[in-house]
């Protein structure tokens, strides 16, 4: 008797580390697709939702695909701007998914990587929820260091999303980044244990 892969998924508000989670998975062998690399990839050169955005948004894309700052400008703080963009990019992505879980059928577990797991209703769509946590104050330090990243983006970037309490409230797991990386690390392999000896697996 075979069963389809267990399925996580990873999620955690910006500047949380849930990059540096998501290769702990990939290390100990666990396919992870990645809901964002899925994005750049469909709004690149040649990428199939390229033209359709710019229908809808023009001049913010060219040659390079989507210009994802000039994207952002169209859409950040406009509801109704950024509900059409989601309306045209969530499917895609949801699409590149169903490939990956095709693809890796055979595993025992995959891990989808996805920022806004709980503001898509993306928790629906997998088996168990793992949120990558740190302190507010670590979580502020982080992303206020990115390259043009200023605190009136960073409050926008926050307002969109689910608040993080709210997250580990509902989630399976939690995984905390502001300790050392082996703690991490250490987290992550108990969920890749703790899931793959689940009866049935």
């Amino acid at each position: 008797m075979t069963t389809r892969p267990l399925t996580l998924g990873l999620t955690g508000s910006i500047g949380m580390g849930k990059s540096t989670v998501a290769a702990m998975f990939a290390e100990l062998g666990v396919p992870v697709f990645d809901a964002d690399a899925a994005v750049h990839r469909l709004q690149g050169p040649a990428g199939r939702i390229v033209a359709v955005i710019e229908a809808a948004f023009p001049s913010t894309t060219g040659r390079h695909g989507v210009n994802r700052t000039a994207l952002a400008e169209a859409v950040l703080g406009d509801d109704a701007a950024m509900k059409r963009l989601e309306a045209i990019v969530h499917p895609a992505v949801g699409e590149e998914r169903a490939i990956f879980l095709r693809d890796h059928e055979a595993a025992p577990m995959i891990v989808f990587d996805v920022p806004l797991l709980f503001e898509t209703g993306g928790e629906k769509r997998v088996d168990k929820v793992a949120v990558v946590s740190a302190g507010a104050e670590a979580q502020a330090e982080r992303v206020l260091a990115r390259p043009g990243m200023t605190r009136a983006k960073f409050d926008a970037i926050l307002a969109r999303q689910t608040p993080d309490a709210e997250k580990r409230a509902r989630a399976n797991f939690v995984i905390p980044t502001d300790g050392t990386l082996e703690a991490t690390r250490a987290a992550v392999a108990a969920i890749v244990t703790c899931l793959t000896d689940e009866p049935g697996r």
